[in-house]
């Protein structure tokens, strides 16, 4: 996987058949906050990597931490903004990758101290 050049975000594979679309799911995904830490799942760099066929879609999400409590309901929340927007069957993949202030969008992890 390799990050959008001059950022930390990863190239979603959606991005290269689906541009537009993928588009309208970033802004879409941008609404759902983790209320723990008041930042969006974008801005947190949570979306791994997102797969669109005509008949449904799988993202790739990780969480900040393994047992985040808000875990589940960010994953129900992501599923459902995903179907409005991309108007498809949509599937969370839960994956195992450890989330780090790195993955953060460019510029806020100074808002954290951490640069």
């Amino acid at each position: 996987m390799s990050n959008q050049p001059g950022t930390n975000r990863p190239i979603w594979e959606s991005e290269s058949e689906f541009p537009e679309l993928s588009e309208e799911l970033r802004t879409g995904l941008s609404e759902v906050v983790d209320p723990e830490i008041g930042l969006n799942i974008i801005q947190l760099g949570l979306i791994r990597d997102v797969h669109i066929e005509p008949e449904e879609a799988k993202i790739s999400m990780i969480l900040t931490t393994p047992f985040c409590p808000y875990g589940p309901a960010m994953l129900e929340t992501t599923r459902d903004k995903a179907q409005e927007v991309l108007k498809r069957p949509t599937f969370i993949d839960l994956g195992m990758e450890m989330w780090d202030f790195s993955m953060m969008e460019d510029g806020l992890g100074a808002d954290w101290g951490l640069y």
